[in-house]
């Protein structure tokens, strides 16, 4: 999907206030609200808005320590049943399939290295993991950074 200008800062006012209503958002941006609507309507049925629900922050509640960790698999399993094993703990906060030496990236969430040990622990438990490799994050400066980009495309089509 093609975003513009307006598309950016639609998506820009709900990031900076994402309790506004759609009214609002049509007075501050100075167009028509059921422009906004059709908008908002639009990126989330294309997919570019992916989530209008709360995202809970780890650390907030009890989990300050994350992990990034590179995961081989059992490949007679294939991906689906050791993603569908490793759902089960609820500490695994992100999967995916990447490309290198290993099959699985996670993110890891735990209250403590002890914790992050005990994660560990319950992923090769599953029998899905025959190895892994973990790095402890030591201080985020950013991240679900999507906003620059999408600007950046949006003023890319006025070019």
């Amino acid at each position: 999907m093609v975003v513009d200008g307006l598309d950016a800062k639609i998506v820009r006012f709900f990031t900076d206030t994402p309790r506004a209503s759609v009214l609002e958002a049509s007075r501050v941006l100075k167009v028509a609200r059921a422009t906004v609507q059709a908008r908002l309507d639009r990126m989330a049925d294309s997919g570019v808005i992916g989530s209008w629900v709360p995202l809970p922050d780890p650390s907030r509640f009890g989990f300050p320590v994350v992990a990034f960790c590179s995961l081989t698999i059992n490949q007679d399993l294939g991906h689906d049943a050791v993603v569908e094993a490793l759902a089960k703990i609820p500490e695994l906060i992100e999967i995916h399939t990447v490309s290198g030496s290993s099959d699985l990236m996670a993110r890891i969430a735990a209250r403590s290295n002890p914790d992050l040990q005990r994660v560990l622990d319950a992923m090769i438990a599953t029998k899905t993991v025959v190895r892994s490799s973990s790095v402890i994050v030591l201080n985020t400066h950013f991240q679900g950074r999507t906003l620059p980009l999408l600007e950046a495309e949006a003023a890319s089509i006025r070019r």
